[in-house]
Formats: structure tokens, sequence, C-alpha cells
């Protein structure tokens, strides 16, 4: 069996996480070869950007929520990442270029937790929403590739590895009560500079954004983690992503439920 210095392989991409530095792959006795790895591998990336100063875990991630993704990774469900205080922004004006190496956005759907889980009740399903989140925001996810390869060459264990990919999160302020969205069919559009490049749906995350979320909570209550309450999971992406360009003013229309929008310089 291969030994894979999980803290090693963690070291190196929080160096060039906080450097913005990208890297064609990493060494091979630092390469994830299954999925076990490659989470031990973000489990020590995390220890590393909670050394960080003022910074806590907000929530989580869920990422390849849609077949098409999935496909394309050659994977059979989602995978997850963590979302950080010092990573993270409501109602923002602007965000700077400078921050990311080759960002991508992705508006999406993020759930509230209620009250901190109790997985000994795992598995959930549907009929537990209500006890589980407490309402639904508005989101941004800023997805940020540590390797100078396409998404299929880099590959799910190592965006696994590099926490799920994401790199900056920014939601709005408002929460909205869970009853008053029809969460299998609501229009989401990207617009850059008021011109449209993208339309979605919330069905696109697994049909549902509360599977994703439930998706998320049962996978999690396997490995013995819990989320707390008031921390978010943002549930994936309701459109494909775009690549971001400076100088641009980015906005998410959610509908009724307004806009996630800033300046990207």
């Amino acid at each position: 069996m291969k030994y894979i210095n999980c803290q090693d392989a963690a070291k190196l991409l929080f160096e060039h996480r906080l450097n913005k530095l990208s890297i064609n792959e990493l060494p091979n006795n630092l390469i994830p070869t299954n999925e076990k790895d490659a989470y031990l591998i973000q489990e020590e990336l995390k220890l590393l950007y909670l050394s960080l100063k003022d910074n806590i875990s907000i929530g989580k991630k869920v990422g390849c929520t849609s077949i098409d993704g999935q496909k394309q990774l050659d994977i059979d469900e989602p995978f997850y990442g963590n979302l950080y205080s010092r990573f993270y922004g409501i109602d923002i004006d602007e965000l700077s270029s400078k921050k990311f190496n080759k960002p991508f956005i992705e508006p999406e759907i993020a759930l509230r937790v209620k009250d901190d889980i109790d997985i000994s009740k795992a598995p959930y399903s549907i009929e537990n929403i209500n006890t589980l989140f407490d309402g639904f925001v508005c989101a941004l996810e800023i997805v940020d590739f540590r390797f100078d390869k396409n998404l299929k060459e880099i590959g799910a264990l190592n965006l696994i590895a590099t926490n799920g990919a994401s790199e900056y999160w920014i939601r709005n302020s408002e929460i909205f009560d869970l009853s008053s969205i029809n969460f299998e069919n609501h229009p989401v559009n990207i617009t850059f500079d008021q011109k449209i490049v993208g339309q979605g749906n919330t069905n696109s995350v697994m049909g549902n954004p509360l599977n994703s979320a439930l998706w998320l909570i049962n996978k999690m209550a396997k490995k013995g983690e819990t989320l707390l309450k008031g921390q978010f999971i943002s549930t994936g992406t309701c459109t494909k992503a775009h690549e971001l360009m400076p100088n641009s003013k980015i906005s998410a229309d959610f509908g009724e439920y307004g806009k996630v929008e800033f300046l990207y310089k």
C-alpha cells in the first residue's frame, strides 16, 4: 500500500494557497490515490487554515453536484470542502483579483443549520429538513485551482485535497424561509457587466439543493463528524462555472430572492 504523507501535502498546498501560486502536480509521494487519503489531506489543510488569525469554520461546501460534472471527473457522488470566515463576505461591494489564481464563480443556495446536528440519528431524509435547517441564503462560491491542468486531469482526489477547490464564499444578508421557494424549479442567472453569461436552475443541484445538504450530513455522519448551529452548507452550483475576469461587475440573480453581486477589480 502506498504511504501518503498527508501533513506534507497539506503544508505544500497551504503555502501555495497563501501565496496565490499554482503547481503542475504534487510530488509523487504526496499524491492522493484514494478518497480516504484525499480527505485526510483536506483535514490536515483545515488545521492549517484554522491556525490563521481570526479564522473559524463557518460550514461546508458541496461540489460536483450535477450529473455532467460527475461524469467529467469520472465519479458517482459529490465531494465537499470547508468554508472559512477569513475567506468570506456578506453583501460585499468589491473583491480584488490579486486574491486568486484562476478563479471561477458559481451561484449557489446555502442552508443554515438550525441546531447542532445529532449524527446518531442519521441517516436523515427529506422529512427531517425543517428540524435540520432554519432558512436559506443566496450565495456565490469562488473556486480556484492550484493545478495548471484542465479539470479532468486534476481529478476529483486532488480537488478534494485542495479543500474542494473552494477559495472564497459570498452570501447575501437576508435569511429566507425554506417554504418560500420551490427548490425543484427556481431559475438562477449569472451576468457579467449586465450581460447574461449563464442560465441555470436550482434543480441542477442533485435535482434539489436539499438533496445535496442531506448527502453531506449523512456522508459526514458516517465519519463521525457533525455540523453546528449557525453553520452553512453551500449546496452546489446552479449554473456552469464561469471564469472571472478583472474589472467586471459580477451578479448572480436569484429572482425574487435578490442578487449577490460585486465588482471584481
